[in-house]
């Protein structure tokens, strides 16, 4: 059994006029991440954590914020895509790990229906996605609500 551990991180400026995603689903809120795509931190660091346990690069080498095909994607057909490419190399998800680092919005009302919308794509169980959330009490860009952050970590097997 080849298990692999990889570790994903995003960051997104906060910005007034811009839809706020956060793991696949539109959250109600005065400010949205600002990116290429519709800048989901938190697939976006799932993306990369799979791709990386898979020795496949990052987010940035198959989807470049300079190829225009893809401005404004929908982020969960990165994540769809991302696991295609780790499904050819043999490699299945076993569970994952993450965390987002927001001051606002609060979003443990919204955490089932984002577990259900990666469980989805990734074809698990609920139970097999964790989604965490913390402030950072204030401090730095995220307590000023000038951005956010997201970290994931997987678990994958061959």
């Amino acid at each position: 059994m080849g298990l692999r551990i990889g570790f994903g991180i995003d960051f997104h400026q906060l910005v007034a006029d811009r839809e706020f995603w956060l793991g696949g689903v539109k959250i109600a809120h005065d400010k949205g991440a600002l990116g290429h795509s519709d800048a989901d931190v938190l697939l976006h660091a799932i993306c990369d954590a799979m791709l990386g346990a898979a020795c496949l690069g990052d987010i940035g080498v198959h989807f470049p914020d300079t190829d225009a095909s893809l401005k404004n994607i929908d982020s969960k057909i990165l994540l769809e895509k991302s696991h295609e490419l780790i499904k050819a190399e043999g490699y299945k998800i076993v569970n994952i790990d993450t965390t987002l680092c927001l001051q606002a919005p609060k979003i443990k009302d919204y955490v089932p229906q984002m577990q259900a919308v990666i469980a989805n794509i990734l074809q698990l169980q609920l139970t097999d996605i964790s989604i965490k959330a913390t402030t950072t009490e204030k401090m730095g860009f995220v307590g000023r609500e000038e951005g956010l952050v997201a970290y994931a970590s997987i678990l994958l097997e061959k």
